[in-house]
């Protein structure tokens, strides 16, 4: 029998990178038992613990998928969802699930991850009827092409891969018939940090070269060169988790420019100190009286240190007024 290969410093690195998947998902589970947000999908994907998350967490939380879900929306509303959309590192995320209710799926919807983050959102909507009845209401053949580490149905497809090896991951993308023609939503939250710029840059030129129409939405970290950055930066490492990308996450400017240098058009970015206060005002009256907030500076440091930024190739001349009333407009107003 063949030796097993040995356990690298790059396996443990992915590992611990898995790891935030759980993470992730466990503080938007708590977030929403405490009535931030809805998401009816979630329990099917996490266990409620009892583990508290601090105030200031859930409200980050609240911010992030606020301010994603705005721009995906306005995405979706410019292009009638005559789009598709693909999430990078989308971990046990629950958008599609939202999208299907609401009634605003674009033509497709792919996820992409590691291959065992996969298997296990399978496992869940395979054995959940809540999860695998949406799937099933939007294909039009008898059965889903399924096996371990990828599922396609006609307006959903989850595919186990790594974004660091751009032919694989093409190669996967074509074979369950994404359109380069038609106007796509590329969105990340926390992946790009944990490769590194080169591979990062690698990823989002692939995006820019490839589609005509494109928007990249991305979710990260920001300002990390200051004290509160690197204790962020300590805190993973005692977790061996290393922020591969972060040296792109200095400011808003070194983010943009990760897109500007890339074949994008335009890029804007917003700390998430700007966008907490930019979403509408009743609904943070209300989410501030959910629990106390003892400590409102740590939840300042903590939102200057996140960031939206969202990049556009347009080339249905949808730019610049998809961006001013679309997009902007769209969130602030």
């Amino acid at each position: 029998m063949a030796s097993q290969a040995p356990f690298t410093d790059s396996d443990t690195a992915d590992e611990a990178v898995r790891a935030t998947c759980d993470d992730a998902s466990t503080c938007k589970r708590f977030a929403t038992s405490k009535g931030y947000w809805t998401d009816p999908y979630i329990q099917y994907f996490v266990r409620q613990t009892g583990e508290r998350k601090a105030p200031e967490i859930n409200r980050g939380y609240y911010a992030r998928v606020h301010g994603v879900n705005h721009l995906l929306d306005a995405f979706l509303k410019k292009t009638q969802c005559d789009c598709q959309v693909v999430n990078f590192g989308a971990g046990l995320d629950t958008t599609f699930w939202r999208l299907k209710t609401e009634n605003t799926l674009p033509k497709k919807y792919f996820e992409v991850d590691f291959p065992m983050i996969v298997a296990r959102k399978i496992h869940h909507i395979k054995t959940k009827p809540p999860l695998s009845k949406p799937l099933i209401e939007t294909h039009s053949a008898d059965s889903l092409l399924l096996d371990g580490h990828s599922l396609d149905s006609d307006r959903y497809c989850i595919i186990g891969a790594d974004l660091r090896d751009i032919s694989s991951l093409e190669d996967k993308l074509r074979k369950f018939q994404i359109n380069t023609e038609l106007p796509t939503l590329f969105m990340s939250e926390c992946v790009l940090v944990y490769m590194t710029p080169e591979q990062s840059s690698k990823l989002v030129h692939w995006a820019a070269d490839t589609f005509h129409t494109a928007m990249f939405i991305n979710y990260e970290q920001v300002n990390m060169g200051d004290r509160f950055g690197q204790i962020m930066i300590e805190n993973l490492q005692r977790r061996q988790c290393n922020l591969a990308g972060v040296d792109v996450c200095q400011s808003l400017d070194s983010q943009k420019e990760r897109f500007l240098s890339t074949g994008w058009e335009s890029v804007n970015a917003l700390d998430m100190m700007g966008v907490y206060s930019l979403l509408p005002q009743d609904d943070i009256s209300r989410i501030e009286r959910l629990e106390f907030l003892d400590e409102k500076e740590l939840l300042h440091q903590l939102l200057q240190h996140y960031s939206i930024c969202w990049a556009v190739k347009d080339s249905l001349s949808l730019d610049p007024v998809f961006i001013a009333i679309y997009i902007l407009g769209f969130i602030f107003i």
